[in-house]
């Protein structure tokens, strides 16, 4: 083997999985891969907060999800770091047939009969994007982004639910799970050291926590009227 060869496969790059801040969404709405849905100004606030937190890391690549509130998040991030923000559309959010309907507390879509029938098997889950699909995609766009930035880091925007999924993924859990239980809270880094092409590590911090709402920490008992927006 050569000398390269042998250095690069102990070469250390680390890719932090980003989820987006706050969301704009008054009417509480799970808006999913919808189009139009932008960062409030909470959720500004949790980006250039982040921004700051990453400020001394040595990042070389900044990408994020196509839509509106995963690119504002990378915003700042890529600005401190004089970097052009890429696009991966691997990064998107999670499929989901409930996509513009409320999750409300006893008034959302899962009290209507109607739409029963698309939760018959969570397992898959049968409401939405499998999620051995989401894991094949995000463990393309995070390989891809260790591979633009190879011996430094690089961070992905991105959202909750696919985030989630491959970290469930990589540390060898199951992939269906009680969405109240992720720790994947707004703004938050789920971060992957490689050494060479392999995960050597994940860790999970929360640069942002004494900004995001109570309701939506991880955990959090469900509040009438406030829904939680799941995958978001």
């Amino acid at each position: 083997m050569s000398s390269d060869s042998s250095d690069r496969s102990n070469e250390i790059t680390v890719v932090h999985l980003m989820r987006h801040g706050e969301v704009h969404n008054p009417d509480g709405v799970l808006y999913g891969r919808r189009p139009g849905y932008h960062l409030s100004g909470l959720g500004r606030e949790m980006a250039d907060r982040v921004a700051e937190h990453l400020a001394g890391r040595d990042i070389t690549h900044v990408v994020a999800s196509p839509l509106e509130r995963a690119q504002e998040t990378a915003t700042p991030v890529a600005a401190s770091h004089g970097l052009d923000l890429a696009t991966d559309g691997r990064l998107i959010e999670a499929e989901n047939i409930f996509e513009g309907k409320t999750f409300g507390v006893g008034d959302g879509a899962l009290s209507r009969p109607a739409n029963w029938k698309y939760l018959t098997n969570p397992f898959r889950p049968s409401w939405g994007e499998p999620y051995v699909d989401q894991v094949v995609r995000m463990m393309g766009a995070l390989n891809a982004a260790r591979d633009a930035a190879r011996g430094h880091e690089a961070v992905c925007v991105s959202h909750q639910l696919p985030i989630w999924t491959v970290r469930s993924f990589v540390e060898r859990r199951r992939l269906w799970h009680d969405p109240r239980k992720r720790q994947c809270t707004l703004a938050s880094l789920t971060t992957f050291t490689y050494q060479g092409d392999r995960i050597v590590s994940v860790g999970y911090t929360e640069p942002a926590r004494d900004l995001v709402p109570s309701h939506l920490l991880s955990g959090a008992k469900p509040v009438k009227g406030k829904a939680k927006a799941f995958g978001a």
